[in-house]
């Protein structure tokens, strides 16, 4: 039987290899963003056509390369950061395995030219799908452009499992504000299709943050700062109002170096309890300083995960910095969601302690009782569902409480915002919120929305960040059909004049920046489905919003014609049946 293994050729083993470190055009930008700042360059310019797919061009005034060094530079393994077993446990710098080059040669077409500082001459070296083409001396600048031409030009298949542009050019934003973030000291020019994206001037690690996400997050921003020898923890958290339900602006760095990490993540959301939603996240920008010796950043190709020697510590430190931050700067340690804002007065202590006098009452409330934090599981539901052969948001109710149009009803709200509502022998606890919310959707479907203005007053004026103000510049085409009238002044103000019918003006600022939040959208039915999504959304109440009881009536009502549904559609609860003969035997 003849032998069967044998070695790969060089060419097929560079392009697995490749496979590893560059899996898409974002993968490029990050190496090439990272060598720069290895080279000491103080300015970068960072040019991309097509989301990277057929140019990413990089160009900084670092120190540049010899000759001899350009062409080591494409060889696997080449680098120069390592020279011993040892370096690898105190790495210190962005790149140091030396395959980054030589993966990317291996499926473009890359030229690069670079010259040193004080050399007659710069170098120019051509290579295409790992073969090398030719080098030879050439007029440059001092530092380095590379050129990365057709990505994976040479692996049909791997290009034809690239995302569309607009998904690539997410991920090579994401990968370009994450080194930008980590070095404010840097200059940074980004270029899209000849577009400019971003403008980052050299300015403080806070100025960086303003500049990439925008000026409206600058009052919304804690400084966090601890040092306790052994490690140091600096940068911003968001207050409690910029958290969001997309995991958005989380930023943990290590040395400069961006790394994930889902148990540090929970450091920060349990500093956040009680401040947020547990559906929500909050912003974070924060930066670790700590002996490379206690960390290894060899354990993924992209080296985006970071393994900490005391990992647990950390953790606590995180968690009590943040906690520590936030009630220096008076945000509340505790919230209560279901707390009656008129009621605040009575918890304000007394300046003279000496004088306040508290008297115990004599009945003690469970204000924390919530039935719909135990709603049915959606299991359960369903099988309800199918007991009765029905759709869960179309099932009536078996409470027949609107017989005739007078009824006789009994409607008390509670300081948590839900009603009581008692009719004959039934009391039900009533979330009118998620009641009104049916009843919008259900009116929605059976009427057209019409999409006449409102013109302001006096208008208002959305501060656009880079990101935001692209994201712009692909819906605003559909926005006048839909009743906005709005234009840009300043470079990155939005300037609105009118808004749609029935959009508070209280709600724009809120609904644009959640049409903003999704990058980009596939297509034009992407963005108008998602777009009436939101409008419907801001167009139902809370059940905090429901403070009048002729208000209550009519949702009251109104959730009655669709036959008083117990469930949305999404299996949540609209009321609780509160069992009277239950409550017959608490006493």
């Amino acid at each position: 039987m003849s032998d069967i293994i044998q070695l790969l050729p060089d060419h097929v083993a560079n392009q697995i290899a490749a496979g590893e470190v560059v899996q898409r055009p974002a993968s490029v930008v990050k190496e090439l963003l990272e060598n720069a700042i290895d080279a000491d360059a103080e300015k970068i310019e960072l040019i991309i056509r097509n989301a990277g797919k057929n140019l990413i061009q990089l160009v900084d005034n670092g120190i540049g390369m010899s000759e001899t060094d350009a062409r080591m530079a494409f060889e696997r393994h080449a680098t120069s950061k390592i020279r011993s077993t040892e370096d690898i446990f105190k790495i210190s710098t962005k790149g140091f395995r030396g395959e980054a080059l030589a993966s990317i040669a291996a499926i473009a077409q890359v030229d690069l030219k670079t010259k040193q500082k004080n050399s007659p001459a710069g170098t120019n070296i051509y290579i295409e799908g790992g073969n090398f083409q030719f080098q030879e001396p050439v007029q440059t600048l001092e530092g380095s452009n590379f050129s990365v031409k057709n990505l994976f030009y040479n692996v049909p298949a791997r290009r034809k499992f690239l995302k569309k542009d607009n998904v690539e050019y997410r991920h090579i934003i994401d990968e370009f504000q994450r080194v930008a973030l980590a070095h404010e000291h840097i200059e940074f020019d980004f270029f899209h299709n000849d577009e400019p994206v971003f403008r980052l001037r050299k300015g403080s690690r806070l100025q960086r943050i303003i500049d990439i996400f925008g000026q409206k997050l600058r009052p919304l921003l804690v400084p966090i700062k601890e040092d306790i020898g052994w490690i140091k923890v600096s940068g911003f958290v968001g207050k409690p109002e910029a958290a969001k339900k997309t995991r958005g602006e989380q930023f943990l760095f290590v040395n400069g170096r961006f790394f994930k990490s889902a148990y540090f993540n929970k450091a920060l959301q349990e500093a956040f309890e009680g401040l947020i939603f547990a559906e929500y996240s909050p912003s974070f920008f924060l930066f670790l300083e700590i002996d490379p010796e206690k960390i290894d950043v060899n354990i993924h190709p992209q080296k985006t995960e970071v393994k900490f020697e005391d990992d647990h510590l950390i953790f606590a430190l995180l968690r009590s910095s943040v906690k520590k931050s936030l009630g220096v700067y008076n945000v509340a340690p505790s919230l209560d969601f279901n707390r009656d804002p008129a009621m605040d007065s009575f918890f304000k202590p007394n300046k003279n302690p000496e004088k306040q006098h508290f008297k115990m009452p004599e009945i003690v409330v469970d204000r924390t009782f919530n039935p719909f934090e135990e709603e049915t599981k959606r299991a359960e539901i369903q099988n309800l569902a199918e007991m009765y052969h029905q759709n869960i948001s179309a099932e009536p109710s078996k409470i027949n409480l609107f017989e005739d149009e007078d009824f006789d009803e009994d409607l008390m709200r509670l300081p948590n915002g839900y009603w009581i509502f008692n009719q004959e022998n039934k009391t039900l606890m009533l979330d009118l919120g998620r009641m009104h919310r049916l009843v919008v959707s259900e009116r929605e479907k059976t009427k057209k929305r019409s999409n006449a203005s409102n013109s302001l007053l006096f208008s208002l004026e959305y501060h656009l960040n880079e990101t935001e103000k692209n994201k712009y510049r692909s819906i605003k085409k559909y926005l006048p059909n839909l009743g906005f009238e709005m234009n840009t002044v300043h470079d990155n103000v939005l300037r609105i004049e009118a808004i749609p019918e029935g959009l508070k003006e209280t709600k724009v600022m809120k609904f644009l920046e959640e049409l903003f939040e999704i990058l980009e959208y596939k297509t034009e039915e992407d963005f108008l489905r998602y777009y009436e999504q939101q409008w419907n959304r801001h167009q139902t109440k809370s059940r905090f919003d429901f403070i009048y009881k002729t208000d209550a009536e009519q949702v009251i009502k109104d959730f009655a014609a669709l036959g008083f549904p117990e469930f949305l559609p999404d299996g949540k609860r609209c009321f609780y049946e509160i069992p009277l003969d239950d409550l017959k035997n608490k006493f």
